[in-house]
């Protein structure tokens, strides 16, 4: 099992990052379960819902499995809910973005960043949904929402290309194109929590920046990131 999983991930195109659903949700916190209900779907009692979008990688025996991509839309969904949108309005959004985009992936664009607000308010118009939101307040939210999701987001190319996850510090990055998309240290590229690991190993953050050629400020933020996905 464990084989066949590293030959999964061996084969995962470069560039595109790789995480399991439990991985996405600790660096998102988010619920694993909301993660396989909106890249997986779900049925109900009246039918079954459809994934919000498909995946970038194809799922493993049977386990969602998420490229960067999608880790940073799934951040966008979460971020509009925590802002009080529904998941309606917010799939309406999102249908009416990858028309208006061309991309299957639109939050994560250059696109959706300047022209995220008339999108929603076209969305929302298009489909009648208008009529169940203060659409001044719905505009107002959704801005927001935008601004700070984007605020520690860099854009390459019209799309997002790194996140900097620890409260934007620019120690700390997941980049899909080193280390397959795993949190590390920005300048060096040791991932954060072998860092971690190293420095409980260790017990003292000075040997193990000596250890790794690493500034021990580096270390420290790398251990406190670490701590940080841990706390609820």
């Amino acid at each position: 099992m464990l084989k066949r999983a590293s030959n999964f991930v061996q084969s995962v195109p470069l560039g595109v990052g790789y995480y399991t659903v439990p991985e996405a949700a600790r660096l998102l916190k988010i619920a694993p379960r909301n993660i396989n209900r909106w890249l997986g779907g779900y049925t109900y009692k009246g039918g079954r819902m459809p994934p919000l979008w498909t995946p970038e990688l194809p799922s493993f025996e049977d386990h969602l499995e998420i490229g960067f991509r999608d880790l940073i839309e799934l951040r966008f969904v979460n971020a509009f809910l925590e802002a009080g949108l529904g998941l309606k309005t917010i799939r309406h959004c999102l249908d009416y973005a990858q028309d208006y985009v061309k991309d299957e992936r639109p939050f994560s664009t250059r696109r959706f960043k300047t022209d995220g607000r008339t999108i929603f308010l076209d969305s929302l118009l298009s489909t009648g949904e208008s009529e169940l939101l203060d659409l001044k307040k719905g505009q107002y939210v959704f801005k927001v929402a935008i601004e700070r999701t984007f605020k520690d987001l860099d854009i390459e190319d019209n799309v997002v290309a790194r996140w900097r996850p620890f409260h934007g510090k620019e120690t700390v990055v997941i980049d899909p194109q080193r280390a397959f998309g795993q949190p590390i240290a920005s300048e060096y590229g040791v991932p954060t929590v072998v860092l971690s690991d190293a420095v409980k190993a260790e017990g003292s953050i000075d040997r193990v920046a000596h250890l790794f050629e690493v500034p021990a400020a580096v270390v420290r933020d790398a251990v406190k990131f670490e701590e940080y996905l841990l706390a609820a």
